[in-house]
C-alpha cells in the first residue's frame, strides 16, 4: 500500500506505492499499518483483494481505524475506534462511516458482525504487543 493505498502504484499526490505506510503486523487478511508521514489516515485503496487494514496511531500505538475494501479495491467502509461521533444524535464510539471518502453514505452503529471484528482486531493487537 502506498500513497493512501493507491492501487495504481502512484497516488494523486505523487507518492510511490509503499511509501506512506509501514506494516506493523499481519494476521491472515488483516494488516496493521502505521502512517510514516503526515496525518494518521486510513488507506483509501489496496492492491490485495480481501485485505482489511487496521490503522495504528503512530504516536500512541493505539488502534484508530478498521478499513474494508470492495471488489475494485477501494475503501467502502471504515470503523473509527478512538473518537466518538454522533449517530442519530447520540455520540457513538466506535462508529462506522460508509463510503469511499469517509461518510458520504452515512454514519452507523457497528453491527454484531463488525463488533466481532473489532474484538478480533483488539485481541490480535494485544497479543502482538505482549510478545
Amino acid at each position: 500500500m502506498g500513497g493512501r493505498g493507491a492501487s495504481s502504484g502512484i497516488s494523486d499526490k505523487g507518492k510511490v506505492y509503499g511509501s506512506e505506510y509501514t506494516a506493523a503486523y499481519q494476521s491472515g487478511n488483516i494488516k496493521f499499518v502505521v502512517v510514516k508521514d503526515g496525518a494518521n489516515a486510513a488507506p483509501m485503496e489496496t492492491m490485495t483483494k480481501g485485505r482489511i487494514y487496521v490503522t495504528v496511531d503512530k504516536n500512541t500505538n493505539e488502534l484508530k481505524y478498521i478499513s474494508y475494501y470492495d471488489k475494485s479495491n477501494k475503501r467502502y467502509q471504515q470503523i473509527d475506534l478512538q473518537h466518538p461521533h454522533k449517530v442519530n444524535g447520540v455520540k457513538e464510539q466506535p462508529h462506522v462511516h460508509k463510503g469511499y471518502k469517509h461518510n458520504e453514505k452515512g454514519d452507523y452503529k457497528p453491527t454484531d458482525r463488525q463488533k466481532k471484528m473489532i474484538e478480533r482486531v483488539k485481541k490480535t493487537w494485544y497479543y502482538f504487543k505482549s510478545k
